[in-house]
């Protein structure tokens, strides 16, 4: 039974977050280094702040469609936070949360992961990825079976 599967026992841990006056470029270069496409962003008391995926920083990014050099793009782009691109209103849930419950909560919102939250420490994400491998290991074991 679906029910049956813990957040705990699915989610991505440690997190990789960062703080909010962290410069754009470099949350884009910690995605591509840890192979993800969200940090969590934790406010100085490490505390939930925000959430900042791969399709803010790329809307973020410059366009080609400008005026300006190259240098500058790169220069304001450099000057640019995660801040002022993260989601602040932030969906998360318990480690001992039903999978399901954080599926429910990623298909109704239109977001593909939320952060794992017990006593006011983020101890996790569990994203879509995670869903389908779970998934997936079920369907699995069940033909074994």
């Amino acid at each position: 039974m679906l029910k049956d599967f813990l957040v705990r026992d699915w989610m991505t841990s440690p997190v990789v977050s960062v703080e909010s006056d962290t410069p754009i470029t470099t949350a884009h270069q910690i995605m591509k280094k840890s192979k993800i496409r969200r940090l969590v962003v934790l406010d100085k008391n490490e505390n939930l702040d925000g959430i900042v995926t791969i399709g803010d920083v790329r809307e973020a990014s410059p366009s080609g469609a400008t005026t300006l050099s190259i240098w500058e793009l790169n220069y304001l782009w450099s000057q640019l936070t995660v801040g002022k691109v993260m989601s602040q209103r932030v969906w998360s849930v318990g480690p001992d949360e039903p999978v399901i419950n954080a599926a429910k909560i990623m298909l109704d919102s239109k977001i593909s992961g939320v952060p794992v939250v017990e006593d006011d420490e983020v101890i996790g994400v569990i994203t879509e990825s995670d869903v389908f491998r779970m998934l997936v290991k079920i369907q699995m074991e069940e033909e074994q079976a």
